[in-house]
C-alpha cells in the first residue's frame, strides 16, 4: 500500500469538502439536532410526567413533516432543472412562472398526503399510536403547516435561482433552521426568553402549541389558528414576491450561466 496514493484520495475529497456546501452540511446538522432534541430533553425533564407525551412527539413529527415536505418539493424541484441542465429549456417554452409554481404547489400537496398517510400507519403499527386522536383539528393545522413549507420553499428557491447552485444545499436545510424556534416538541416556554418572541412570529410555533392543547384535551385554540393563518398569507406573499423577483432578476442576467 503507497501512502503517497492514499494521501492523493485524501486531498482529492478534502478539496471538495473545502466548500460552502460541506462545510455547512458538517457543522448545521449536528447544531439542529443538539438545539431541538436537547431542549425537547430539557423540557421533559423539568416538568415530569407529562401526559400523551408519547403522542404529542409523534404528532409533532408527523406534523413537521409537512413543513419540510413543502419546503422541500419547491426548491428541489427547481433544483432538478438545474441538475439536468434544462432551465433555459423549461423557461424558453411559453411556460409562465405563475404556472410553474401551481404545477410544483399541486405535486406538493399530492407528496404531503402520501407521507401523512406512510407516516401515520407507521406511528401506529410500531408504537400503537393514532395521531388522528386530534380529530378534525388535524385537517387545519396541516392546511397551515403545508402553507409554511410552501413559504420557506420559496425563499430558499428564491436565493437558489438569484446565485446557482452553490446553494443548493438550502433545499435540505432552510426548513430545519426553523425547527427549534417552531416548538415542535415543546412549547415554547422551553426556549430561552430572548428566543421566544422570534418563536411567536412564526406561523408554523402557533400550530404545534394548538396541536398539544388538543391532545392535552383543550377546546380547539382559534386564536392561534388565525395568528398562524394571518402570519402564513404575509409571508408566504413576500416568499414568492422575492422568489419571482429573483427569478426575474437571474432571466435577465442569463440562465446560460448555471450551465
Amino acid at each position: 500500500m503507497s501512502f503517497s496514493r492514499c494521501w492523493a484520495v485524501f486531498l482529492r475529497y478534502f478539496y471538495l469538502f473545502a466548500k460552502l456546501d460541506q462545510v455547512a452540511d458538517l457543522l448545521y446538522w449536528p447544531a439542529i439536532d443538539i438545539a431541538l432534541w436537547g431542549l425537547t430533553t430539557v423540557w421533559i425533564q423539568g416538568h415530569g410526567h407529562v401526559s400523551n407525551i408519547a403522542l404529542i412527539v409523534m404528532t409533532g413529527l408527523i406534523f413537521w413533516q409537512i413543513v419540510w415536505r413543502g419546503n422541500y418539493e419547491i426548491s428541489i424541484n427547481l433544483l432538478q432543472e438545474f441538475w439536468n441542465r434544462n432551465l433555459i429549456n423549461l423557461f424558453s417554452t411559453p411556460l409562465k412562472l405563475s404556472e410553474w409554481i401551481g404545477g410544483v404547489i399541486l405535486l406538493s400537496f399530492m407528496k404531503i398526503f402520501i407521507t401523512l398517510g406512510f407516516g401515520a400507519i407507521l406511528v401506529y403499527v410500531l408504537y400503537a399510536l393514532n395521531v388522528f386522536n386530534i380529530g378534525w383539528a388535524f385537517l387545519p393545522f396541516a392546511a397551515l403547516l403545508m402553507i409554511s413549507g410552501w413559504m420557506i420553499g420559496f425563499l430558499a428557491a428564491a436565493i437558489v435561482i438569484y446565485w446557482g447552485q452553490r446553494f443548493q444545499m438550502l433545499a435540505w436545510m432552510t426548513a430545519y433552521l426553523f425547527a427549534p424556534l417552531s416548538a415542535v416538541y415543546y412549547p415554547v416556554s422551553a426556549l430561552p426568553e430572548w428566543l421566544r418572541g422570534v418563536s411567536h412570529a412564526l406561523p408554523m410555533t402557533h400550530v404545534f402549541e394548538g396541536m398539544r392543547q388538543v391532545l392535552q384535551g383543550e377546546i380547539f385554540p382559534w386564536q392561534a389558528f388565525w395568528w398562524s393563518l394571518l402570519l402564513n398569507m404575509l409571508y408566504l406573499t413576500f416568499a414568492i414576491g422575492i422568489f419571482a423577483y429573483s427569478f426575474e432578476k437571474s432571466r435577465a442576467k442569463g440562465f446560460s450561466r448555471f450551465e
